[in-house]
């Protein structure tokens, strides 16, 4: 079924697109396992079970920066399916090189805006999970407004999780992290699974640049709602 025609609008975009240094590795990974490993984006619905040719939960990873995580947590978890969103070629390059040298077959990436995939390629009750791990924080007050996790974005996140489906967001900025609790709380379709935030999930491996932080005394926050 065809989504919904988009508004003429120009949308606020979350993300600003640079063009970024391929390695060589990089560039050659794109150039041939894409095509393997790539969803064309369309404005039209995925069917998720012929993506991936069998009818596993899917889950949804958005913005998997050089996909360390994605590929590790994938890797953990064969008998789940995840389709990775990223905007930067280089990111995409990385996460296609590691899928080859693990020999992993159950990620694919979109390689687009992660609001238009939301909206037009996930038909509603669709994922049995989403990942948003360390969504750009636009730490500027006058750019909050370009912040990806704002209530409209997590009621359409929502929409898509089917019964139990998870919500899991984190985030080292302390003022984003309280504003998608607030927002997550408010959402009459989901339900925190522990009081304010949660501890970080055994399935997230935590990342160099995150235990470094930590080491420096910075705060890393993790948030996981299920849906009602």
């Amino acid at each position: 079924m065809n989504a919904p025609r988009a508004s003429s609008r120009r949308p606020i975009r979350s993300f600003v697109l640079r063009q970024g240094r391929f390695s060589p590795a990089q560039q050659r990974a794109r150039e041939t396992l894409l095509p393997r490993f790539g969803v064309p984006y369309a404005p039209t619905r995925l069917d998720l079970a012929a993506v991936f040719g069998r009818d596993n939960p899917k889950i949804l990873e958005i913005g998997f920066g050089m996909g360390e995580a994605t590929a590790e947590i994938a890797e953990a978890q064969p008998d789940r399916d995840f389709l990775a969103v990223e905007v930067h070629s280089p990111g995409v390059g990385s996460l296609l090189k590691l899928l080859d040298e693990k020999n992993l077959r159950n990620v694919r990436i979109v390689q687009h805006d992660a609001a238009e995939v939301v909206a037009h390629m996930i038909a509603p009750g669709a994922l049995a999970g989403v990942h948003v791990f360390f969504p750009d924080p636009w730490p500027k007050k006058r750019h909050h407004k370009r912040r990806l996790l704002q209530a409209e974005f997590i009621h359409a996140l929502a929409q898509r999780l089917g019964p139990a489906g998870y919500l899991h967001v984190a985030t080292d900025w302390e003022d984003y992290a309280t504003e998608v609790l607030a927002a997550a709380s408010a959402e009459p379709l989901l339900v925190n699974t522990t009081a304010g935030f949660a501890p970080r999930p055994a399935y997230r491996p935590a990342t160099k640049f995150e235990q470094r932080g930590l080491k420096l005394g910075h705060g890393v926050w993790d948030i996981v709602f299920e849906r009602r």
